[in-house]
């Protein structure tokens, strides 16, 4: 297992948007009443946010950016780094980093790249980004994490389509030599891999015309090789398997217990695979927030998103200590233990994918002039 500590680095903001549409599972037509009823009490979704035509991961996060770098009141030249982990990318090539890089007006000193990971991914960034700045004493950074699940789930796909939902979260870190450290467990098993996928679209399995081609693999599930593919049993006898054991031998190597937390904020899979898990830790009810009724599974997105929206109040005023832990596509997992103290927390944004453009074109002159 990849146990480490990353010390001096301080969570200075958090923020999230969403965009402003939002769909209902219990209006979902293609299976019946009574089965989105039980879609509904069994995944924990009654509400997720979709993103509008010509809306993207970035303009989610760019949104959620701007506004806390304002809120922050940062000189936007003093950021050395952002990372922007998704597995929805503006475009196959270039990386989106350095075109946020550009639209948030950084400098050009400023590093920029992207990691494509999903469900785990805002606890593998922030163990990427935290490691470059405790190592090369960069001040300020930021991490940009969400995904656009929507765009690749079919319709008529019920074992997909009522779970995710969209989002772009941001979280601005500083060095700060008395923070405490953040202590992280990483760990993966490619061996899982087909468990959630898209078959097509990569180099392995280029687009064709058959790419296309809808086929049916169960009742009430239709996809096409550019829809993403969930194998549910699977993915919850894994995260039944593997986390649980992740977070404790984590608080072994910290010397911590639950007890030691505020919160466990877990990635929003589902509601029976994270109260099972909730149950196996033993962990108070009042500990673990949820958001995934709201937003969806929201992929990377979904711990930060879960932070902001759930306990906003909690991180603006409070010294908060926290146990993060998130696990899927990949397969992969991990966790983390950090606290924060008085962030700055806008909350969450509802973004239009007019107001996307907008943004968009503001940001672009402002970076001219």
């Amino acid at each position: 297992m990849a146990l480490f500590r990353i010390p001096n680095i301080r969570i200075a903001g958090m923020a999230a948007a969403v965009p402003v549409s939002e769909v209902s599972n219990l209006d979902y037509r293609w299976i019946s009443v009574k089965e989105r009823q039980q879609v509904v009490k069994a995944i924990g979704v009654e509400k997720r946010r979709i993103a509008e035509k010509g809306q993207t991961t970035a303009d989610l996060c760019f949104a959620a950016a701007d506004r806390l770098l304002g809120d922050l009141q940062w000189n936007r030249n003093e950021i050395q780094a952002i990372i922007f982990v998704s597995q929805s990318m503006d475009y196959i090539i270039p990386a989106t980093a350095p075109i946020l890089q550009n639209r948030l007006s950084l400098p050009k000193t400023c590093l920029a790249f992207d990691i494509n990971l999903g469900c785990s991914g805002y606890i593998y960034g922030l163990s990427v980004i935290g490691s470059l700045m405790s190592q090369s004493r960069m001040k300020k950074a930021l991490l940009l994490a969400g995904d656009l699940s929507s765009i690749t789930s079919s319709y008529r796909d019920k074992s997909t389509y009522p779970l995710f939902g969209d989002a772009g979260t941001v979280t601005a870190l500083e060095l700060t030599e008395t923070a405490e450290p953040m202590i992280f467990n990483l760990q993966t098993d490619g061996a899982g891999y087909r468990a959630i996928m898209i078959q097509d679209g990569g180099v392995r399995n280029w687009v064709s015309k058959k790419s296309f081609n809808y086929r049916k693999y169960g009742e009430g599930i239709y996809r096409n090789n550019l829809q993403i593919s969930l194998d549910g049993i699977e993915v919850f006898n894994f995260s039944l398997r593997e986390v649980v054991p992740n977070i404790k031998a984590t608080l072994e190597y910290a010397g911590k217990t639950l007890n030691d937390f505020d919160y466990l904020v877990f990635h929003q899979a589902n509601r029976l695979i994270n109260e099972t898990i909730r149950k196996m830790l033993k962990a108070e009810k009042e500990k673990v927030p949820y958001s995934i009724h709201k937003y969806g599974n929201t992929s990377s997105a979904s711990v930060p998103l879960t932070i902001v929206s759930e306990l906003q109040e909690n991180i603006r005023n409070e010294h908060v200590k926290f146990l993060l832990s998130a696990f899927g596509i990949g397969l992969s997992w991990g966790t983390v233990l950090l606290e924060t103290n008085r962030v700055v927390c806008p909350g969450v944004i509802q973004v239009g994918s007019q107001q996307s453009a907008v943004s968009s074109q503001q940001s672009t002159v402002s970076s001219q002039q």
